[in-house]
């Protein structure tokens, strides 16, 4: 059972990494892309370096983690949402990248395992939110959403990707990322709802 001391040394733990992070991401704002060292976090988080390292871990642990607080507010303003609309998903998928573009970009560049950082909320929330479009008879009823989801999901970190590397601006990134969902959705629509999941292809631009 926990104690009263131990409970109050994992708060005290808890707040100076988001501190480390929080300088962190000061740090990138700062210099887009300056080296990012255990030292120069320490000395902006006013902690020593030793605590970066064993808070967080070495250089790739810091992305993971700038990655998982990532993850962990989307899933809060998904939560927030109740989005079961998968347009809505992905809306706010894209959102809260652009909303910090300096440190998103660097995050998924820099990170190696940054093809997973959907992987969480936005995958398990589009996966629900298209079995419900199949409950509702939107789409057909012999459609494996899980592997709907999964493409529209692929299809998305490209996009991310294109964005990162500034081949494309915000808006652009949130078109795609709705027109791959689209295009899903109506490839997959039940017959009565034909037309109208159709509908978002007919009259989009170019994305």
């Amino acid at each position: 059972m926990p104690t009263v001391e131990g409970g109050l040394r994992e708060q005290h733990k808890a707040r100076r990494r988001m501190r480390i992070l929080e300088a962190t991401r000061e740090l990138l704002r700062d210099g887009p892309d300056s080296v990012i060292s255990a030292e120069r976090i320490a000395e902006r988080a006013d902690v020593a370096p030793a605590t970066v390292y064993n808070l967080i871990g070495p250089r790739d642990k810091i992305w993971e983690a700038l990655a998982a607080e990532f993850m962990d507010e989307l899933e809060r303003r998904l939560a927030l949402l109740g989005a079961d609309d998968p347009r809505e998903v992905v809306r706010s998928t894209v959102r809260l990248f652009v909303s910090d573009p300096v440190v998103s970009r660097r995050m998924v560049r820099e990170w190696e395992d940054s093809g997973l950082v959907l992987d969480r909320s936005p995958l398990t929330r589009l996966r629900q939110a298209m079995a419900d479009a199949r409950a509702q008879g939107l789409l057909r009823a012999d459609i494996d959403t899980d592997a709907l989801a999964a493409v529209v999901g692929t299809s998305c970190v490209g996009a991310l990707h294109q964005w990162v590397a500034a081949l494309i601006d915000d808006d652009r990134f949130l078109a795609r990322a709705l027109f791959a969902l689209d295009v899903a959705l109506a490839a997959a629509a039940a017959d009565p709802y034909r037309d109208r999941l159709l509908a978002p292809l007919r009259t989009r631009g170019a994305v």
